[in-house]
């Protein structure tokens, strides 16, 4: 066999310096197997892929390892460089590579072979035309074995001998096609069979993209392959070679041999998702630190880690010193360019590191790039950025003014493509919203991600993007760009607005129609039922404009109203109240009456619109109450020269008849009409004609209450004493609606009249004269003569609410009607019968005294005849008997049986008051006729007689007095009789009885009849 590599050589050096230095052979021995069985016990498949792809490297071909395990033999199949004698040395010495010179080569410690101790006992290496070289752990063991100077170590050692330094020629192995060199380790025990296939089966990428010189691992379990490749990721690579200063000053306390290898290299890398984003690692790469294989140093981000971090003696963590400290800057740096590189998208947050790491190392990394992300331009935005600002650390959250030199450093930038790219100290993220929001906001909140950016993700504070509440956007705006947006615009803004925060939208911008801009919509007015396009900015309402106008401002607080609500408002009535002093009162005018018209208001349906300021024929400014329609049927009926004037003609060719009575202009006559109106002088206070005296005799009316009492509904029809033509005034009056201010009104259960009956009652409104003064044509007979005839042309209705008299019981039942009456009846210019006289008095009797003042003068019987005398002469009458002696006197005569409550109510003497009635002469007892029993059978059995009867000296022809008829001839008998019998009504019947007793059954027939 030919010694292709020199493996005799190498034999007999490796064997004559153990012979020479038994330690040595112990030392040699003792590190294999520390390696074997510490660092490098589970890293065969690695060591093997960074052999592959050194050979691939230093060939200049694609790199590939073909992992094939047939039952207890694994061969690894690679393209690349063939084995060479150096190789073969590197192989078989320890801590002594072979590619220290090579730049870029995986393999740099010289140890890594050793890897394959763990599992085999007999590796053997072939390259395609070079030859094949093994290890034996057997005949290893019988050289050194054949050495005296070394049975006491191998005793010692219970046979164990280094595997790897002594090579074997080995006869040619079969290089499957398409490889140049194969590596063949039969598996020691199923032991190790098993931990191999453990290992291939955690093959990933990982291992590729640590090692760019190898591009795929073809691994065959027992005959199912799959492929390994570095596909789908997103790789960001540096690399560098240290100058001589470097070296010095970073490789102090680095060992020889790697200062001889003067470079370093870095690698990051993230698996990308369908989309192009990043997504997780995948489970079989370990969240470790590749230096280039994989170590013991913990990197919980989710991107693999590949750099030439100087590493302890085990291979496993990294070494502290300044060489490491380099290299953490150099991968923060690679780090913040990978992010730069990736889609920005929310994805890129969860690449964003927090503070806290699982190693060291780790936490060294996190802090470096931390330091770095807030000042990088990383994230989209929708907005230009705010003004720099510099924030020295992550760890300090305040925002600081930057100096000069961060400014130089981090100059303006301009936008890129369809937005801007900010760092996350010049961002914001707004906490809700959508991307409708945020596209109408971004002008107004610098820096502003777009939707889809979780607020409440942890890499935002480490970002130090601000966090901005919605309320803190409605904040934002404002200034001069917020004012020039058009209404539209602003409608826009609230199609997008969240629903369900109106507590954060309370200082929304509202635009209204006066052209200001308002904070907040509560309190505004949106306009409907065709008010939108009034110009209604004189009255000072906080009108939504028509064109922002929007129902998610109606859930913020803004009112819908009308015309008729917007003339409701109090806004609204304070213009009124105040327009007549206003130095420019037409376009409060115009817009009140605009919405008069748009709210198809009724005349009188808003009384107080009658202060509105108008413009009358000559000029000047008048409240609408104050105007008269040219051609209303008001103007017509009025004296010249009246307070009112006469609105202008164009404000009736503008707005209408109709519009201009509705907002107060008096068409016909104006009307107050209030409700729940007290009776005293503060509350019953309109300004009217006479309207206190109207007050005092309503009061006069009721009884006394201790409180004002008050009237539900108080209707009153103005200007009364400004008429001059009453037949069309009443005529106006008595049709509705003026009518119902006619009727009377009820108070604490009484009936009193209204201000407007009671004025037209006490004012002459007819035919010059009041209606007190008149009576219904064809009324109560009794009234005749005492009244005149109302005019025709008004309703009996009409005219009983005006107060013309009815019926007598309806005057005497009013207040003041029975003096009144005693009044017309002491008119000597009025004529009375007799008849009427005494029904007059017959009524007045029945009148409570205490409603009347007695008269001064009274209509009496005097002699027969009907006169006025005064009362101090007048006598009441209460018995027939003494008429004779109060003759010569003014009788108030009526029947006897109402005598008192006359003399009552008049306060006049009766006439026995005036006279004792005393008989002074003498007479004889007679009999009483005993025809006249049957027709007055209570009638006294006898009476007396005189020849001349003489009553308190005056001749009488009878008297009743103290029970017994005095008389002289029959009619005296006959009278005296019937009144003794209380049936003074048959006393003519007694005197023809007994002038013809004959006659005493016709009589008794005729009674019967009565």
């Amino acid at each position: 066999m030919t010694d292709t590599y020199g493996t005799d050589r190498m034999r007999a050096a490796v064997l004559s310096a153990w012979t020479a230095s038994p330690a040595r052979f112990r030392e040699d021995a003792n590190a294999e197997e520390d390696f074997a069985l510490g660092g490098y016990r589970d890293r065969l498949i690695v060591e093997l892929a960074q052999n592959a792809a050194d050979a691939a490297l230093r060939a200049g071909v694609p790199g590939v390892l073909r992992l094939t395990l047939r039952g207890d033999v694994l061969t690894a199949a690679n393209t690349g460089a063939p084995l060479d004698a150096t190789g073969v040395e590197g192989l078989s010495t320890l801590r002594v590579s072979g590619k220290r010179d090579e730049i870029g080569a995986a393999g740099r410690f010289g140890v890594g072979f050793a890897a394959v101790v763990s599992v085999c006992d007999e590796p053997a290496i072939c390259s395609r035309g070079s030859g094949a070289v093994r290890w034996s752990r057997s005949q290893t063991a019988a050289a050194v074995a054949e050495i005296p100077a070394l049975a006491g170590e191998l005793a010692d050692r219970s046979g164990h001998v280094p595997l790897l330094r002594l090579p074997f020629d080995a006869p040619p192995l079969d290089v499957p096609e398409g490889f140049d060199t194969v590596v063949r380790l039969p598996l020691r025990d199923p032991v190790c069979v098993d931990a191999v296939r453990v290992m291939l089966a955690e093959t990933s990428p990982a291992l590729l993209l640590g090692m760019p010189a190898l591009e795929a691992i073809e691994i065959d379990l027992d005959g199912s392959v799959r492929t390994v490749a570095a596909d789908g990721w997103h790789v960001v690579s540096e690399s560098g070679e240290f100058t001589a200063e470097e070296v010095s000053r970073l490789f102090a306390d680095r060992p020889t041999e790697e200062r001889a290898r003067p470079y370093w290299s870095l690698r990051w890398a993230v698996p990308l998702t369908g989309t192009g984003e990043p997504g997780p690692l995948p489970a079989a790469v370990p969240a470790v630190v590749h230096a280039p294989t994989p170590s013991d140093e913990p990197l919980d981000l989710p991107a693999l880690l590949i750099a030439s971090f100087p590493m302890a003696t085990d291979r496993r963590h990294f070494a502290k010193g300044p060489l490491a400290d380099f290299l953490v800057e150099r991968v923060a740096d690679a780090y913040v360019r990978l992010l730069q590189e990736l889609p920005r998208t929310p994805k890129l947050l969860d690449l964003v590191p927090s503070l806290m790491g699982k190693g060291e190392l780790d936490a060294r990394i996190r802090r470096a790039v931390l330091a770095r992300l807030p000042s990088t331009p990383l994230l989209p935005a929708l907005s230009a950025p705010a003004p720099a600002v510099q924030t020295p650390s992550f760890a300090d959250a305040e925002v600081y003014e930057p100096d000069a030199q961060w400014q130089v450093e981090h100059p303006a930038r301009e936008p890129e493509g369809d937005g801007w790219v900010v760092a996350g100290q010049e961002a914001a993220v707004v906490a809700a919203g959508s991307a409708e929001l945020l596209a109408a906001v971004a002008d107004f909140v610098p820096g502003l991600l777009p939707a889809g950016w979780p607020a409440r993700h942890p890499a935002m504070a480490a970002l130090c993007v601000r966090r901005v509440e919605l309320a803190d956007v409605i904040d934002l705006l404002s200034g001069e760009a917020v004012e020039a947006r058009e209404p539209s615009w602003w409608r826009s803004l609230y199609e997008v607005l969240p629903a369900d925060d109106p507590e954060s939208l309370g200082a929304l911008p509202v635009p209204l129609t006066d052209g200001r801009l308002v904070r907040g919509p509560r309190g505004t007015l949106i306009l409907t039922d065709g008010g939108a396009e009034l110009d209604l900015s004189p009255l000072g309402l906080r009108i939504v404009h028509p064109e922002a106008a929007h129902p998610a401002l109606l859930r913020l607080g803004a009112a819908e109203a009308t015309p008729r609500t917007i003339l409701e408002d109090p806004l609204t009535k304070a213009a009124v109240a105040q327009s007549l002093d206003s130095p420019d009162p037409e376009p409060v005018a115009r817009a009140v009456l605009s919405l008069v018209e748009a709210s198809a208001l009724a005349p009188g349906e808003a009384p107080w619109l009658a202060e509105l300021a108008l413009r009358g024929t000559d000029g000047e400014l008048y409240p609408a109450g104050e105007l008269m329609l040219a051609d209303g049927a008001l103007a017509g009926l009025l004296e010249p020269d009246t307070h009112l004037g006469v609105a202008a003609s164009e404000l009736e060719e503008e707005y209408g008849a109709r519009v201009l009575a509705a907002a107060g202009v008096l068409d016909g006559f104006a009307t107050v009409h209030e409700a729940d109106v007290l009776l005293d002088q503060d509350d019953c206070d309109h300004d009217l004609d006479g309207e206190d005296d109207w007050l005092d005799h309503v009061l006069d009316l009721l009884p006394e209450l201790g409180v004002p009492p008050m009237v539900p509904e108080f209707l009153a029809v103005r200007d009364l004493e400004l008429v001059a033509d009453w037949p069309a005034a009443l005529a106006l009056l008595s049709r509705p609606p003026l009518r119902a201010a006619l009727h009377p009104l009820r108070v604490a259960g009484v009936e009193v009249p209204s201000y407007t009956a009671w004025w037209l009652a006490n004012h002459p409104v007819l035919d010059g004269r009041k209606p007190l003064e008149l009576r219904l044509p064809g009324a109560d007979p009794l009234l005749q003569g005492l009244y005149a005839d109302a005019p025709a042309g008004l309703d009996e209705a009409a005219l009983s609410m005006l107060g013309v008299r009815t019926t007598l019981p309806d005057l005497l039942a009013s207040h003041g009607g029975p003096e009144e009456l005693l009044d017309l009846m002491a008119d000597p210019a009025i004529e009375v019968d007799r008849a009427q006289l005494r029904a007059l008095w017959i009524a007045l009797a029945g009148v409570d005294p205490s409603r009347v003042a007695p008269p001064s003068r009274v209509r009496a019987v005097l002699a027969g005849s009907i006169v006025v005398a005064a009362a101090d002469d007048a006598v009441v009458v209460e018995a027939p008997d003494l008429l004779q002696l109060v003759a010569d006197r003014p009788l108030v005569l009526a029947p006897y049986d109402l005598a008192e409550s006359l003399s009552e109510l008049l306060d006049l003497p009766l006439a026995g008051e005036l006279t004792s009635g005393e008989v002074t002469s003498q007479g004889e007892v007679r009999p009483v006729p005993p025809q006249v029993q049957a027709l007055l059978p209570t009638a006294p059995t006898s009476y007396v007689e005189h020849e001349k009867l003489l009553v308190d000296g005056v001749e009488c022809t009878w008297r009743f007095f103290e029970g017994m008829v005095h008389c002289t001839g029959l009619d005296g008998l006959a009278r005296g009789l019937a009144w003794a019998t209380g049936q003074w009504n048959d006393r003519l019947a007694v005197a023809a009885l007994l002038r013809d007793p004959e006659s005493v059954p016709l009589l008794l027939a005729e009674s019967d009849l009565s």
